[in-house]
């Protein structure tokens, strides 16, 4: 049986795990309160845009086009001039006003060669929804069957709802559903409303046939659809934001968008009404130049052939062509006022042939350009601003967390940005909601910003600028904005974005300015990034030299041997445990040596009475039998990595994320990345405690995984230490009894896949500890010591009792009384008792 001494080896083995986990919540709970700000102070104001905007003009003209025209007098008359701007009237006039029209590019087919689904919106000619086709990558908390995203902007009444659009691969698309198609119900259920339809679908299941009832004109026609999974779509419209990658005009001339803006910004720091102050930073984040709505007008669809400098020629593209994958699309606004055409031309990378499968080929983008052509007759300065995505995913918000290389917290969805040849940098969300995210950045002729973009958990979205000289100056001022509004206690969710405002440049009559952009938007796979100079997006922060490698590791395992990462991460915990048995052997020997040492340190403890004095007998021992009561503390310095790698591997690669334990078609254990989600339980509880909110916000699921963590990390605290000797030692259990139930609360959200990994590592611990202690040499107890008979009698003197000792000595007494004088002889020699 152990002693004390072993109880508090004990109780300083698992207070180092229970110290280890709190300080790791500690730093992360501080960091988010305590973020450092970032250099440069506040967000830059009017005054600096003018300053930053003002002297850029000269020396930019490399980056322009130059397309003159002949025949332009260079100072035309007044005549002239109002002579041009009715033409352009009348010929403004004649065109047909464009309508509100949704187009895709590519496909949901994964056959197809194509890595999403792109759709776009006329107005604003920006993107609506952005969606990756391939089975690997799908909504992880959508669970019903997924028909197309068919409605944009559906009405708010109950009745049936008109389709805007059907893309290419849907399942909609495959069963002959159309845009304009009023879809009356499903499965003879009335659609009752975008509600209505939500909730059907909820109640369907991926790979279900469902019957669609539409009416097509003047007839009612039947369609059999087969649902599937939802697709992820890391770029979607949330309710009441703005599309992404919007434009407008940053400066026309003497204009300045900021000069607009400023009446809003004075506004805002005027007020101290929070609902006010919202409202001018939406009219702030939405203005444009005076006269000027190319953000919330209809852009005309440029069709094949059509000149975009002879706005009078451009025709409506018709809609004869049906479901058919598009690969680019133009879309146009004519200024007559302002004799600018400007055009926006989307166009989608194609598969490499033969690599349909291997998801690391370089086809998750698309390019877009942006033109302002001068089809006036005198020269004029533009510079345009573009808005980046918004809307990129924020699934599992209630237990997902986003790991960085900074010590400040970082939200969901961050602003990337590379400036020169630096890496990746990540403004974080909370610090955008707070607006303390410093200072603005700009093109300088050392620094150019060559990647800007919004970063989630998984995917990324981020502009690269191409341009054609390395040395070109595009941007004169680049910061992260707030799209959506900010949820006290959970920023880490706000929708953000980032905006770009270019350089101002003349353009001369028949001269343009053009700028294109890839635009990465997929998943953060180490090899896929690496085509995009972008590998610095995947941050593993603390311990990434052991992270890197153990993922890696896990995708050997997955891919060549066992083919599920749930017996990766078993297989990973036998290599690990393999690894650690030369320390685990010494940890098994030095305990049953501190079985054979507690005789001695028992008898210290009854010898010396003060606290020092032992303490220093104690250790005089422990150095002659070289004995080092630490040893086991190297095991959990050794795990403690591991963990930590683990855990950022499994929150930041993107193949552990929808890999399921056993299969997907179950929800328990159906994505190792997230807790396991044995049953919902969300009706027992408050709002703050479903989202997940603060340590005891448990979430929406119970989870199972983390229970039996801690009932197996009981059991084993049970098995290895002995019952409590006194009351301290029955003291010091019950701390580490409730230490265990804390680290389950702190274990509650962890990823199911680190659960599997503590479970088998506790398994394997236990077992292989029961074998060492059996197979470990002990001291042979069958030879008897050989007899020491020189102090023999007088052991047994001492064992002989007290009483014994008085009734010899009053037996002799009497016998001597008893015999007469004369007749006593004297006693016979003997050793008194």
């Amino acid at each position: 049986m152990l002693d004390q001494s072993q109880n508090r080896m004990w109780a300083r083995y698992f207070a180092f795990l229970a110290v280890s986990m709190l300080i790791i919540v500690i730093n992360l709970y501080l960091g988010s309160l305590w973020a450092p700000k970032p250099p440069g102070g506040p967000p830059a104001n009017v005054s600096q845009l003018e300053k930053t905007h003002s002297g850029e003009t000269e020396g930019k003209k490399e980056s322009v086009n130059a397309e003159k025209t002949t025949g332009l007098s260079d100072k035309p008359s007044a005549s002239a001039v109002q002579e041009e701007k009715e033409t352009v009237k009348a010929q403004k006039s004649q065109l047909p006003e464009p309508p509100v029209r949704y187009v895709t590019l590519g496909s949901l087919d994964p056959e197809s060669p194509y890595r999403m689904l792109v759709t776009l919106s006329s107005r604003g000619a920006a993107v609506s929804r952005l969606e990756l086709n391939s089975p690997k990558y799908c909504d992880t908390e959508a669970r019903g069957g997924y028909l197309g995203e068919l409605f944009f902007e559906p009405p708010l009444d109950k009745g049936p709802l008109q389709v805007d659009v059907v893309g290419p691969g849907t399942p909609a698309a495959l069963a002959g559903l159309r845009a304009g198609d009023v879809l009356l119900s499903i499965d003879d259920k009335p659609v009752a409303g975008i509600l209505g339809f939500r909730q059907i679908m909820d109640k369907t299941r991926p790979g279900q046939t469902v019957s669609l009832a539409i009416r097509r004109g003047d007839r009612q026609i039947t369609l059999q659809a087969r649902l599937r999974r939802t697709p992820m779509a890391i770029i979607r419209r949330e309710e009441g934001g703005p599309y992404s990658f919007e434009m407008t005009l940053a400066a026309l001339g003497k204009e300045r968008v900021v000069d607009v803006r400023a009446q809003f910004e004075e506004r805002m720091q005027e007020t101290n009404d929070p609902l006010q102050k919202e409202v001018l930073y939406l009219q702030w984040l939405h203005s444009e130049l005076p006269d000027i709505h190319l953000k919330s007008e209809n852009w005309y669809l440029l069709p094949e052939g059509a000149d975009p400098t002879k706005p009078e020629t451009w025709t409506a593209e018709s809609d004869d062509k049906g479901v058919v994958p598009r690969e680019s699309v133009r879309f146009a606004q004519w200024l007559p006022d302002k004799n600018l055409v400007i055009v926006k031309r989307y166009e989608l990378a194609r598969v490499s042939p033969g690599r349909q499968d291997d998801h690391d080929d370089p086809s998750y983008h698309f390019t877009l350009g942006i033109t302002v052509i001068n089809v006036g007759q005198n020269a004029t300065s533009v510079a345009y601003e573009l808005d980046g995505p918004n809307g990129l995913p924020t699934e599992g918000a209630w237990y997902a967390r986003k790991m960085s290389n900074s010590w400040s917290a970082v939200g969901l969805r961050d602003v990337a940005v590379r400036v020169g040849s630096n890496g990746i940098k990540l403004v974080a969300c909370p610090s955008i909601a707070r607006d303390r995210w410093g200072a603005p950045w700009k093109d300088t002729e050392n620094q150019l910003i060559t990647a800007l973009g919004v970063d989630a958990q998984y995917f990324s979205v981020i502009l690269l600028p191409q341009r054609e000289q390395s040395g070109d100056v595009w941007f004169a001022d680049a910061r992260p904005i707030r799209i959506g509004a900010v949820e006290p206690n959970y920023e880490y969710l706000t929708n953000v974005s980032c905006r770009l405002q270019s350089v101002p440049v003349e353009l001369k009559p028949g001269e343009q300015l053009s700028h294109t952009f890839k635009v990465f938007a997929g998943p953060k796979r180490s090899d896929l990034l690496a085509h995009y100079e972008l590998g610095s997006l995947i941050q593993y922060g603390w311990f990434w030299f052991v992270a890197d490698p153990m993922t890696r590791l896990l995708h050997i395992f997955h891919d060549y041997i066992v083919f599920n990462y749930g017996l990766a991460i078993v297989l990973l915990t036998v290599v690990v445990r393999l690894l650690m048995f030369p320390i685990s052997r010494k940890q098994a020997l030095n305990a049953q040596k501190m079985q054979e040492l507690q005789p001695e340190i028992k008898k210290i403890q009854e010898k010396y009475k003060d606290l020092q004095e032992r303490n220093r007998a104690t250790q005089e021992l422990f150095r002659q039998h070289n004995y080092n009561p630490f040893s086991g503390c190297l095991v959990l310095f050794i795990q403690l990595p591991i963990f930590i790698g683990l855990y950022k591997a499994l929150a930041i690669d993107v193949e552990l994320r929808q890999a399921p334990l056993i299969s997907e078609s179950i929800r328990w254990c159906s994505n190792l990345a997230a807790p396991d989600m044995l049953f919902d339980w969300s009706f027992l509880w408050p709002e703050w405690f479903n989202r997940g909110h603060g340590m005891f916000g448990l979430g929406p699921y119970f989870n199972i995984l983390p229970v039996l963590t801690i009932a197996i990390f009981l059991w084993q605290q049970k098995r290895m230490m002995p019952p409590p000797a006194d009351e301290q030692a029955a003291v010091q259990q019950k701390v580490m009894n409730f230490m265990m139930i804390f680290m389950g609360i702190l274990f509650y959200k962890v990823p199911s896949g680190l659960c599997l990994y503590f479970i088998a590592s506790s398994l394997w611990g236990m077992a292989e500890r029961e074998i060492l202690l059996k197979t470990v040499k002990k001291p042979d107890k069958t030879k008897k010591p050989k007899r020491d008979w020189k102090n023999t009698w007088q052991k047994i003197q001492g064992a002989i009792p007290d009483w014994l000792k008085e009734l010899v000595r009053a037996a002799d007494k009497r016998y001597a009384e008893r015999m007469p004088r004369e007749r006593q002889r004297p006693p016979a020699k003997r050793t008194r008792v």
